[in-house]
């Protein structure tokens, strides 16, 4: 196999058992849960290897280098990789899920970056699926079970498997479910976006980054004037929440797995949004607010309005006067700012 630069430590120290021929990559492909693409993964020559990546920005990556993506296939695998989240019950639930995957005798082998529990996770593959060999690199910890046939506790992966479920929240007013932003409340800063809402926002609408629904929910409940609603958001798993949290709309609602950054295919009187400042790897990442909002910029119809909410420190200022006619800060409050843009007529 090539030698390739380190471009994502955790994925470059996962594939570290099988470079150094420990066992061979199996004829019969592998499954590899949470995947993403990156030069060690494209180096080497991995065939029949099938991903599942449920973030889109990841997915279409993975598509790019020409890797096969799941489509809901299921089936079981020599070989199962993961590079879990950091968040505990999905982890689990992916835990459980890969020891379930594999055929008999067949390998897990899981890999995280030791600041985001790689010992905890260790441990916890341990707990479901024996003793396990383990390596580190680069800050990480790859680690693999024996030759299993299923989980060694099957009464914990049964408990496990369904950690992820989705759930009521707030008082069951929404549908969420473990691992996605801000799983178990409602937002601090979405809270604060939403109470300061104006009723007459009026028009077609959109909410860029729209987690599980709830910014969604506000702008239909405090603003009758919307004609339609479109949410865009980048996870699948909150996507799916946000379609059956939205389901009783009273307005046409549109729900997109689409990666906000790379544009928005119509324009819009209205946009209101939240947006990320982490990527997968949870470095901050203030330039993808930034490209939201000169996204959100280009999508607005002439004297279209942007409501933003942000962390008071994401240096965003200098983009929003750069693309909008008007720029005001309407509130500061609890480490957030609300913004609202005004595209020029």
């Amino acid at each position: 196999m090539s030698s390739h630069s380190n471009d994502d430590p955790a994925l470059e120290t996962l594939f570290l058992p099988i470079r150094q021929k420990l066992f061979p990559w199996p004829h019969d492909g592998a499954l590899f849960l949470r995947a993403r693409s990156g030069a060690s993964l494209r180096a080497d020559d991995l065939p029949g290897l099938v991903c599942e990546q449920t973030f889109k920005p990841d997915a279409d990556a993975l598509e790019r280098a020409g890797f096969h993506l799941n489509s809901g296939e299921h089936r079981r695998y020599p070989l199962v990789l993961l590079l879990p989240p950091r968040q505990r019950e999905e982890a689990r639930a992916l835990l459980a899920r890969a020891v379930d995957s594999i055929t008999a005798s067949g390998h897990v082998i899981v890999c995280q970056a030791n600041n985001e529990g790689a010992r905890s996770t260790e441990k916890d593959l341990e707990r479901l699926a024996g003793p396990l060999d383990t390596l580190t690199k680069h800050h990480c910890r790859v680690f693999w079970t024996g030759p299993l046939n299923g989980p060694v506790d099957h009464a914990l992966a049964e408990e496990w498997r369904s950690l992820d479920a989705p759930r009521r929240i707030a008082d069951g007013r929404f549908l969420s479910r473990p691992g996605i932003f801000a799983w178990d409340r409602i937002d601090a800063a979405s809270a604060l976006l939403a109470a300061h809402l104006p009723a007459n926002l009026a028009g077609d609408a959109a909410d860029l980054g729209a987690g599980f629904g709830y910014l969604s929910a506000e702008l239909l409940a405090r603003c009758p004037r919307i004609r339609s609603l479109d949410l865009y958001e980048a996870e699948s798993r909150a996507l799916d929440l946000a379609r059956e949290n939205l389901s009783t709309a009273t307005v046409p609602v549109g729900c997109h797995w689409h990666d906000v950054t790379t544009g928005l295919p119509r324009k819009y009187d209205v946009i209101v949004t939240n947006p990320p400042f982490h990527a997968s790897t949870h470095h901050d990442r203030p330039d993808i607010g930034r490209r939201f909002i000169a996204i959100a910029a280009q999508s607005l119809k002439p004297g279209g309005r942007l409501w933003l909410v942000a962390n008071r420190h994401l240096p965003y200022e200098s983009v929003l006067d750069a693309r909008f006619g008007s720029v005001r800060t309407v509130t500061q409050s609890g480490g957030f700012k609300i913004i609202e843009g005004t595209r020029a007529a």
